[in-house]
């Protein structure tokens, strides 16, 4: 179902997200959103973070293939000293 409604910028550059499109979309106080724009034309997109499940398949992954490839916790331990030096 697609409302459409209008609004206006302020002065100091906000949007308000009529009351229809809030209660549409349940966007709650708070919520973020990426912001693009080409032209004339200015799209929102909700940021919705990942689930800690997705994490949890990320991580099992990662470790999968870090010890089929021989990586050893010295190794990124190294990785990271070198990294905090070229800060």
């Amino acid at each position: 179902m697609e409302t459409l409604a209008t609004t206006r910028m302020s002065s100091k550059g906000q949007i308000v997200i009529p009351e229809s499109i809030r209660k549409q979309l349940n966007l709650q106080e708070g919520a973020q959103f990426i912001v693009v724009g080409d032209e004339d034309v200015v799209i929102l997109k909700k940021i919705i973070p990942p689930e800690m499940g997705e994490f949890d398949a990320l991580i099992r992954q990662a470790r999968s293939q870090a010890k089929s490839s021989g990586l050893k916790h010295k190794d990124i331990d190294s990785a990271i000293a070198r990294a905090r030096i070229h800060k």
